[in-house]
């Protein structure tokens, strides 16, 4: 078995989305299928390692969060099976409610980010459920319930690595800063420590955030996410009991994470691709959902 990062050059960005190409005995199994404004680039770095669209079969999306799904209706168009957290299906299939959520968020920039996001045939679709293998390639992944950064979310064990979507959060290569992406509407604190601990409990060798590549020091690295996740939540809820206004608060978040980012050494253009993974105005947006649905904001 190989796995092969995919960089999928969003926005011209180095190491913002990564798309896994995993060549098991029986051929190729792609693990996130990354936006439609990329797939030249994802069928250019398929080619380098000698596999044409039609050669996958196996497409394992870990939510169909759009930098993740997008393009899950065109690789089902080239004959490939799409596997997704069952919540998650019937967007798939039927993606109305699902865009009409981005374009709320995105507006005008729709298609330029994420390009046509096509139906996947419902013939295509294989919804999955929490610890449910998945046979594909002549490999065996399986499916964990990890919900926190959405409900329709799983992490993809295979043998003693993962593939972790944004449930292990953001960190990108050579770098020890994490980023949580924590967008509106379903960022649960609860839920997502709970996932943590889960992540945790399995003793990974070797986890494969989205964004962005191989991590190795996986409990060092969970133990960290989960001590922010904490740490994020508390400082909106604060401000937003002071009665700090979004605009204002949103500019105090990046304040903070710019002062994380410095600490930790990080340059201004690697907080930039930072930002193009998780833009703050949306984390900070997801969190005060979260707290005015809990009746502590």
């Amino acid at each position: 078995m190989d796995i092969h990062t995919l960089d999928l050059n969003f926005l011209g960005i180095a190491h913002a989305i990564a798309s896994y190409l995993v060549v098991g005995p029986g051929g190729p199994v792609l693990v996130e299928a990354g936006p439609s404004s990329t797939l030249a680039t994802l069928k250019a770095r398929l080619a380098e390692h000698g596999f044409a669209p039609g050669d996958v079969r196996h497409v394992l999306v870990t939510h169909i969060h759009l930098d993740h799904a997008g393009a899950a209706g065109w690789w089902a168009r080239q004959g490939a099976q799409v596997y997704v957290h069952y919540i998650g299906a019937p967007h798939l299939i039927d993606p109305v409610k699902l865009l009409n959520s981005a374009r709320r968020i995105y507006g005008e920039m729709m298609d330029s980010l994420w390009g046509e996001v096509r139906p996947v045939p419902a013939e295509r679709v294989t919804a999955v459920y929490d610890d449910e293998p998945i046979h594909a390639a002549g490999l065996t992944f399986t499916a964990l319930d990890t919900p926190g950064h959405a409900k329709h979310h799983h992490v993809y064990r295979l043998g003693d690595i993962a593939f972790a979507g944004d449930a292990a959060g953001i960190r990108l290569p050579g770098s020890p800063l994490i980023f949580l992406p924590s967008p509106p509407p379903e960022f649960d604190l609860e839920a997502w420590q709970q996932t943590l601990a889960r992540l945790l409990g399995e003793n990974f060798a070797a986890i494969y955030p989205t964004h962005f590549g191989r991590i190795d020091d996986v409990q060092d690295h969970l133990r960290e996410a989960n001590a922010l996740l904490h740490e994020s939540a508390e400082f909106i809820r604060g401000r937003m009991q002071a009665g700090v206004a979004r605009d204002d608060l949103i500019q105090h978040y990046t304040e903070w994470s710019k002062q994380r980012a410095a600490a930790q050494g990080i340059s201004d253009a690697m907080f930039h691709q930072y930002q193009a993974t998780n833009p703050l105005f949306m984390a900070v947006d997801g969190i005060v959902r979260y707290w005015q649905k809990k009746g502590n904001g």
